[in-house]
């Protein structure tokens, strides 16, 4: 895995985080500049999901295991566009925290992706 990819991951995501729940802390909702936000860690996390299949394909090895290392990297694919589909339900500040809280879900689940491709 691309230590680098994984830490431009988290910190997009974390990022992605604290803006949204500053708006939710204003009473906000998700606003048409978060949804443009969320794209760009999506495509982060997207690139990622194409480097790790890549790297499996290659011969490489996670250390914990195939199967579980896809399964975090399909989650992590999902976290933010699902977060952000609530909140499109949502019409409130809960709809920005649902993203924040989405966005960090996702930054914990790049500390685990690194965590099972290194052992």
């Amino acid at each position: 895995m691309l230590v680098a990819l994984t830490v431009a991951v988290s910190v997009a995501a974390l990022a992605l985080a604290a803006w949204c729940g500053f708006a939710a802390y204003r009473d906000q909702p998700t606003k048409d500049w978060h949804f443009i936000g969320m794209a760009v860690v999506t495509v982060l996390a997207l690139v990622q999901l194409v480097v790790g299949i890549v790297q499996l394909a290659r011969g490489e090895k996670a250390d914990e295991g195939t199967a579980i290392f896809v399964a975090y990297l399909i989650g992590a694919l999902c976290a933010v566009p699902a977060a952000g589909f609530m909140s499109l339900a949502e019409r409130s500040r809960w709809g920005s925290a649902t993203v924040a809280a989405g966005a960090v879900v996702l930054a914990v689940l790049e500390v685990r992706l690194h965590d099972i491709w290194n052992g």
